[in-house]
């Protein structure tokens, strides 16, 4: 294993919500997650102290973050400040989204 190089299957993977998985790599103060939504999936509104920061890579997802709904397409991002309630709902077909955290979440090693 290399100690600079992370492959997808050396990752911390977790079913995090039916039909949503994640797959994370941590460093020592950051967090990277690959996302994966099956189609109609959701993601429960939650909330934890950690920045979020993601990108949409495939799909679409409908955001709900604080007072604000968003409909994304792939290329679109967010950034969700530590506190905030948010969560998701994935559209017709698969979706694929890149998560950062900071500080690392310890629940999703």
């Amino acid at each position: 294993m290399s100690k600079y190089f992370v492959t997808k299957s050396e990752c911390s993977r977790h079913q995090i919500f039916p039909g949503v998985y994640i797959n994370t790599c941590a460093g020592e103060k950051t967090m990277i997650s690959i996302v994966e939504l099956e189609p109609r999936s959701e993601v429960l509104p939650h909330q934890h102290p950690h920045e979020q920061m993601g990108m949409l890579i495939s799909g679409e997802l409908t955001f709900t973050i604080g007072d604000e709904k968003r409909t994304i397409q792939a290329g679109e991002m967010w950034r969700i400040p530590g506190g905030v309630v948010h969560g998701c709902v994935a559209g017709d077909s698969p979706a694929v989204a890149i998560d950062v955290f900071n500080p690392i979440r310890e629940d999703y090693r």
